[in-house]
């Protein structure tokens, strides 16, 4: 036989199996057996090899797990048969190996050399992974530690989740009480219910309304906030709120009077660098466009913003198996960022994307299949707009690594969630990367961002 007869039968023997692997599902009952095979989307790509490439820049006590890929084979059929959901097929997303994507960080290196003279804000707002001030605290420690600053920086009036950084208590009519017995408050992300309509949320993306007609006595408001360590980490207190809000300190308390709006308090210091931790319990991060574009302009000059920390996607993956869909959601992130540029024209962006997340199929933990896959499309629409970007996923070591962390205690029995242990770690880690971007001098490294990879 001819070599062009042997490939054209090749082709087509290869043509008839992946039509049956589209058409048939992965698994059927054959008398009192089950025989599977792989799906077309199992041959094409659905899986991630998790191999990252971290372990150059930040030091880990995490080896990479590498995905365990199930064999064919039979076992005893069960009463019914339930034909599994077709894998989905994920496109591939070519990626940038080279950029280091922290050149984008050039205009808050510059920012950081004037440190001594004036505050450097960095504002970092994610989702529930950063709640009780995880990982804004590690960077915040560093970034102090080597160029000044004090306080924790913003917080609510109303702090609803605790925080592990300050204490906080309300007092309205000489009597202790919750954030829900307080004034009421409006946010951006959440329930619709607790939404507003003309986007006066604030830098936070919350608002506390003193004398609310739903709450009396709210007009005037005693908030205590301490620092857990005892001692006063900041030299200046701020108050953001409408004019009408009087206000007055003694120590850790600050009293408030008045009808209007309260966006938020501040415990800082004139210079130095002051980290804002900014947490959105189950937000996808496509809120910034309902928030008042002057507001947020206001604050983000007058505060010398020039840091902003995006953390979002993480959210999207446990109710999505769609690759359109975490596109769509990718492309709603592209229009946040665009959003908040045009707000702080002179601040550097940086965005972090979700960590592995681990779900349980016939009985076994393993990564989400759209983990892998909106990690390398945010690192791809992160360099087309020129901001930086950090892959929690690729430094924990890719695929299956969110395991191994639960094996030592660095990550939740929900295989969503760090540990208080685990969020000082990719804390630690994110702000490592950050400072390594530049010398002594102030000048950009050279060194390749190694978390990036080449999809072919």
């Amino acid at each position: 036989m001819r070599p062009y007869k042997v490939l054209l039968f090749i082709a087509a023997v290869m043509a008839c199996l992946a039509a049956l692997c589209e058409v048939l599902p992965g698994r059927v009952a054959w008398g009192e057996k089950e025989l599977r095979w792989p799906t077309l989307a199992d041959v094409i790509e659905t899986k991630d090899n998790g191999q990252g490439t971290m372990d150059n820049l930040v030091d880990t006590i995490i080896e990479p797990i590498d995905t365990i890929v199930e064999l064919t084979d039979t076992i005893a059929a069960k009463d019914t048969i339930v034909p599994e959901k077709p894998k989905p097929v994920i496109p591939k997303v070519a990626v940038d190996s080279v950029t280091d994507s922290r050149l984008f960080l050039a205009a808050f290196y510059e920012a950081l050399d004037h440190a001594d003279g004036q505050m450097i804000r960095v504002l970092h707002y994610g989702d529930s992974q950063i709640e009780e001030d995880r990982m804004s605290q590690q960077i915040r420690e560093k970034l102090q530690a080597q160029y000044g600053g004090r306080g924790a920086g913003l917080l609510p009036l109303a702090q609803t989740i605790p925080s592990r950084t300050v204490r906080q208590e309300l007092w309205m009519n000489d009597r202790k009480i919750t954030p829900a017995q307080g004034p009421r408050r409006y946010l951006v992300y959440g329930p619709k219910r607790d939404q507003r309509t003309d986007g006066m949320y604030g830098v936070m993306g919350q608002v506390a309304m003193m004398n609310d007609s739903l709450v009396k006595g709210s007009e005037a408001i005693t908030a205590a906030c301490t620092p857990l360590d005892g001692r006063p980490r900041y030299t200046q207190w701020k108050v953001f709120a409408d004019t009408s809000i009087h206000y007055s300190f003694a120590g850790d308390t600050v009293y408030l009077s008045g009808k209007g709006k309260v966006y938020g308090l501040s415990q800082q210091s004139s210079t130095g660098v002051i980290v804002d931790n900014i947490p959105m319990r189950g937000c996808l991060g496509l809120v910034f466009t309902k928030m008042d574009r002057e507001l947020l302009t206001r604050f983000y000059r007058e505060q010398n913003v020039r840091l902003i920390i995006m953390q979002f996607g993480g959210n999207a993956i446990p109710s999505n198996q769609n690759p359109g869909t975490i596109q769509g959601i990718v492309k709603g992130l592209r229009e946040q960022v665009r959003y908040i540029r045009e707000c702080a024209p002179d601040a550097s962006i940086l965005f972090i994307g979700p960590s592995d997340m681990l779900t349980q199929t016939d009985g076994e933990w393993h990564t989400y299949p759209m983990v892998p896959y909106m990690d390398r499309l945010l690192r791809k629409m992160a360099l087309e707009e020129n901001i930086a970007y950090f892959s929690l996923y690729r430094w924990m070591g890719g695929a299956g690594s969110m395991a191994r962390w639960q094996e030592i205690g660095l990550a939740g029995s929900d295989g969503v969630h760090f540990m208080r242990s685990g969020a000082r770690k990719a804390g630690n880690a994110v702000a490592d990367w950050i400072l390594s971007g530049r010398t002594a001098k102030g000048e950009q490294t050279d060194e390749v961002n190694s978390e990036s990879e080449v999809v072919e």
